[in-house]
């Protein structure tokens, strides 16, 4: 369990079955009473971010299906209400075009899915230990 959580609640959006499972097991290890919500693609995400839904924090996929993870970030940093919550990218993808595109859409890290769950529970840690915020200004 983490020491302190800068989050309340966190959004997944991911298409892979398993690394939603994953992620959500460990995220409940670190956190057990964080609200936990998933989207299976860019376009459920944003159909649930336009009615009730406001995650303190946002991790995102790249390639998915219907909207992917650069088209969901460009649309999400136009909802003004929404353009706040830190996204930070979690991908298969280690590509500099793909990091350098994400940054210049507004997110906040890039991180590659780790290949076990103690290094996804580090990498949790280190995210979810400290506070991130978005500014439309950084570059």
């Amino acid at each position: 369990m983490l020491k302190s959580c800068k989050y309340r609640s966190v959004l997944l959006i991911d298409d892979d079955v398993d690394d939603r499972m994953i992620f959500g097991e460990v995220l409940k290890e670190l956190v057990p009473d964080i609200i936990y919500n998933e989207a299976t693609n860019g376009e459920e995400a944003l159909a649930k971010l336009e009615s009730t839904l406001t995650p303190d924090i946002i991790f995102l996929d790249l390639n998915m299906p219907r909207v992917d993870g650069k088209q969901f970030l460009a649309e999400m940093r136009k909802m003004e209400d929404l353009r706040h919550i830190p996204v930070i990218i979690y991908s298969t993808s280690s590509h500099e075009t793909d990091k350098k595109k994400t940054r210049e859409l507004g997110a906040a890290y890039f991180i590659t899915k780790p290949n076990s769950l103690h290094e996804l529970s580090s990498l949790l840690t280190g995210i979810l230990e400290r506070s991130i915020s978005y500014s439309p200004d950084r570059q």
